[in-house]
């Protein structure tokens, strides 16, 4: 069996259970919208609709952790979408396959997804296509969500405006500029703003969001499913576990690339500000 069959199997085996919190939990849920109002949930059972930015130059793994968890869902359809079918090239060689345009794309959204990355992010935060399909369905769609500088990128398409939001942690100054709160935490729920930290937190964001719309007992399934039981050899996933000298030599190699980063999103912010 290989991962997308595995995915699939696993979504129609939990979705078909009788948890409490299963597809009568998604019924339950008010359905907001971008300004925090709420509006009438989903009929029960209804496909959710998923939309996955992919580009390149991403980093893979902030979406292929949140893309398993999504496929296993049950009664989803979630695409990967890019402004073609081109194949898309991550920013470690891996190549990922589109599956719809933004043209597309459905207008509805139960979740609207943005990865990171560093130079492939930057590349996106004054584009104005990507911007553009992004505002125009961010504004309706259920959930508005990211990883890691995948936050950034929201906030470039005016979606983080008064939100608190998480990215990675050393981009994390620049949420300012977009108009959103930074908040040093792995994940971070305002309204129906969802922002996850750096690359590896896309699986605890998964599982957040998880059990958002199938119930808490639901995503301790597909927690133990994926057999999810990290115990890292290091403690060092974040600059105070780190420590100081650490950190630093990170920065240091990071330098450019972090400077490239706010050199885009002072454009963005400019350009957000002429609105």
């Amino acid at each position: 069996m290989n991962r997308r069959d595995f995915g699939k199997t696993l979504g129609t085996l939990l979705a078909a259970s009788t948890l409490t919190g299963g597809l009568e939990g998604l019924a339950a849920t008010p359905r907001a919208t971008g300004s925090g109002r709420e509006s009438p949930p989903p009929p029960s059972g209804t496909r959710l609709r998923i939309a996955m930015l992919i580009y390149p130059g991403m980093t893979a793994q902030d979406m292929i952790g949140p893309q398993l968890l999504f496929a296993s869902l049950g009664n989803v359809d979630v695409q990967l979408v890019w402004k073609t079918r081109e194949p898309v090239v991550s920013d470690t060689g891996v190549t990922i396959l589109p599956t719809a345009t933004f043209q597309e794309c459905p207008k509805d959204l139960d979740i609207l997804f943005v990865g990171g990355g560093l130079s492939g992010t930057w590349a996106l935060l004054n584009d104005l296509q990507v911007l553009d399909f992004l505002e125009d369905r961010g504004h309706c769609a259920r959930y508005v969500t990211s990883v890691c500088t995948g936050s950034l990128v929201l906030g470039a398409a005016g979606l983080l405006r008064g939100y608190e939001a998480a990215s990675y942690w050393a981009v994390r100054d620049l949420l300012p500029l977009l108009g959103a709160r930074p908040v040093a935490q792995r994940i971070v729920q305002d309204r129906n703003r969802i922002t996850g930290g750096g690359v590896t937190a896309g699986l605890d964001f998964g599982l957040y969001l998880s059990a958002q719309l199938r119930g808490e007992t639901f995503a301790r399934m597909q927690q133990l499913s994926i057999e999810y039981d990290p115990q890292p050899p290091f403690q060092a996933g974040s600059p105070e576990s780190a420590g100081a000298a650490i950190t630093a030599q990170v920065l240091d190699i990071l330098a450019p690339e972090l400077e490239a980063g706010r050199q885009a999103a002072l454009e963005a912010a400019r350009r957000l500000d002429e609105r």
